[in-house]
């Protein structure tokens, strides 16, 4: 574990994305969040986002997604409590409800707002799809063209009647997918997760040219739909090749922001930072980096940015996306 300075140690901080899970031989619970909160950065809030996380062993399939929305905000009421420390995890939940539903989402909704009423804000399915076998981040894959399917975009239009935002997990090769959804929906505010999706793996290792300059076009498309805002992060993944999970020590701050530096900059530049929010994935990204000095990193790419755009990317664009109250004084 490598450990640094933490800096600028007083800028608030809001999650905007990480899981919680009991897996065989994989834990990350409230303890283990707590333990990454508390290395040192101002950690006011977090966003739990759907994980196939605790899900109920009966019932209908498509309700057996509550499990998780409910295990998420017992964790949040554990927090609220205040007996954990200042962070409110979960604050926000992002759940799964099957989209693929149609109209026939909404009492699937519904019993997802009243298991966890104001915190419920958003819905995630499992979209990340590519047909090499080389390139895969779900546990149990998802079916191909998924974001473009007439049922899917039913259920999602019903999203924005109920106040909620889609988050959507695609590679770059599916960023065409996500604008047409985005232009289909424009009153649906969707979530872009993990940068878009750059790959450089499997058949894109050695093409990170290639792969940058693709996406950064396709995401220069998609900054054009107002409706549609980014997280800033999951590069930590295998699937964007990078590799500091294979080294022999955890890489610096300096070296994930030197790393990163060109896909954090080209999503700043096309969205605007009022747009962009940082998110850490853990634990997802914790086999590359360790938790203080992923935001450490965070932090030495966002240092030529005004007071403001900082404001927006550590916990502005996370408040307004999830509708998450505002900070107290630290």
């Amino acid at each position: 574990m490598r450990e640094e300075e933490i800096l600028d140690p007083a800028l608030p901080i809001v999650d905007a994305h990480h899981h919680l899970w009991d897996r065989p031989g994989a834990r990350y619970l409230l303890d283990d969040l707590l333990r990454d909160t508390g290395s040192g950065h101002d950690l006011r809030a977090t966003v739990y986002v759907q994980a196939r996380s605790m899900l109920r062993a009966e019932g209908p399939e498509e309700h057996r997604s509550l499990g998780e929305t409910e295990f998420a905000n017992g964790i949040a009421a554990a927090s609220a409590s205040g007996l954990y420390g200042p962070v409110r995890a979960c604050a926000a939940i992002v759940g799964m409800v099957d989209l693929m539903l149609g109209d026939g989402v909404v009492p699937v909704l519904e019993r997802h707002l009243r298991a966890a009423g104001a915190r419920f804000r958003g819905v995630r399915n499992q979209t990340a799809w590519h047909a090499s076998p080389e390139i895969s981040s779900n546990p149990v894959p998802p079916r191909p063209g998924l974001l473009s399917e007439p049922a899917f975009r039913g259920g999602a239009a019903r999203l924005a009647e109920h106040g909620l935002s889609l988050d959507v997990w695609a590679y770059h090769t599916q960023l065409g997918e996500v604008l047409d959804l985005a232009r289909a929906l424009p009153g649906l505010t969707l979530v872009l997760d993990h940068c878009g999706g750059p790959l450089g793996a499997g058949l894109y290792a050695g093409q990170r040219a290639e792969v940058l300059a693709d996406w950064g076009g396709r995401m220069r498309l998609l900054a054009g739909c107002p409706n549609v805002v980014v997280k800033l992060g999951g590069l930590g993944m295998a699937v964007g090749g990078f590799g500091f999970e294979k080294g022999a020590l955890p890489p610096s701050s300096e070296e994930l922001a030197a790393a990163w530096h060109p896909y954090l900059d080209t999503c700043v530049d096309a969205f605007g930072a009022a747009r962009c929010m940082f998110e850490s994935n853990f634990p997802v990204d914790k086999g590359s980096t360790g938790y203080a000095v992923l935001w450490n990193a965070f932090k030495r790419f966002a240092a030529p940015a005004s007071p403001g755009e900082r404001t927006h990317l550590f916990a502005g664009t996370a408040i307004r996306t999830y509708r998450l109250p505002p900070l107290t004084a630290g």
